[in-house]
């Protein structure tokens, strides 16, 4: 954990984004998806202002919007979750362009969508401006269990060495001239990943044995602190209480 670990989410620059210390922008974060999520999804111009804070947001910190939209794209499955509510849902139906929509599932595939993309968007945003380590510096500021930062810190280190070995078990099948084409070949596919298990498995072990080794006895020693002014705080905040004055607007108007 003590050792820089950057990652193609992470975008470098120096903004008065990247500048933050990361438990503010982590604060910010989580403040500002539980106010959107609190937000009646009645109030459609409400989550336009909330993607004007986002674009605002990723425009100070210098994110290009090809950048932005390229990692929004994780959300595809739930997309398609949404787009299936209005054809599945009960209650009162209306006619579009010719099909039977459930008006309750329409509500219900838009609060999925606006709230997910925003969601989505805001963490696509955070891990742009925010290093890997800083992240996890950030949740130990912010006095997250110790046990769940380390279990993030190895899965984040680890997940990296394991999809390493995966690339270099599918050159050597290449090598050998193995093509995954057909149902026929999924027993091979099988075989590879009992193969990655173990492989995992094993690597797990000797990283342990070379931990104790070296003094590890259950937990991590504590990384840089880092401190943060109020000034940063209240910079930090900006988001989050213009989201949060917006919110209270939508429950009013």
């Amino acid at each position: 954990m003590g050792a820089g670990h950057a990652h193609k989410l992470y975008r470098h620059g120096h903004t008065p984004v990247h500048d933050l210390p990361p438990h503010c922008k982590l604060a910010a974060t989580f403040a500002f998806v539980v106010v959107v999520v609190s937000t009646p999804r009645e109030a459609v111009w409400a989550f336009g202002l909330y993607a004007a804070l986002i674009a605002a947001a990723a425009a100070v910190a210098r994110i290009p919007a090809g950048f932005l939209l390229r990692r929004l794209l994780i959300e595809v499955p739930f997309v398609a979750f949404a787009v299936l509510m209005p054809f599945v849902a009960e209650g009162e139906r209306v006619e579009v362009l010719g099909m039977s929509l459930s008006v309750s599932g329409l509500w219900g595939a838009w609060n999925v969508l606006a709230k997910g993309t925003l969601g989505v968007a805001a963490s696509v945003l955070l891990a742009s401006t925010t290093e890997l380590r800083a992240l996890l510096l950030g949740l130990q500021r912010l006095k997250l269990p110790p046990l769940l930062v380390q279990i993030a810190s190895f899965m984040i280190r680890y997940g990296d060495v394991v999809t390493d070995e995966l690339r270099r078990m599918s050159i050597a099948r290449r090598s050998r001239g193995f093509e995954a084409s057909g149902i026929r070949h999924w027993g091979v596919l099988a075989k590879t990943a009992g193969a990655l298990f173990i492989r995992s498995y094993e690597r797990g072990e000797r990283v342990y044995l070379a931990m104790v080794s070296r003094g590890y006895a259950g937990s991590m020693p504590v990384i840089d602190e880092v401190s943060a002014s109020r000034a940063q705080w209240a910079y930090a905040a900006v988001l989050p209480v213009t989201a949060l004055a917006v919110c209270l607007m939508g429950w009013t108007l």
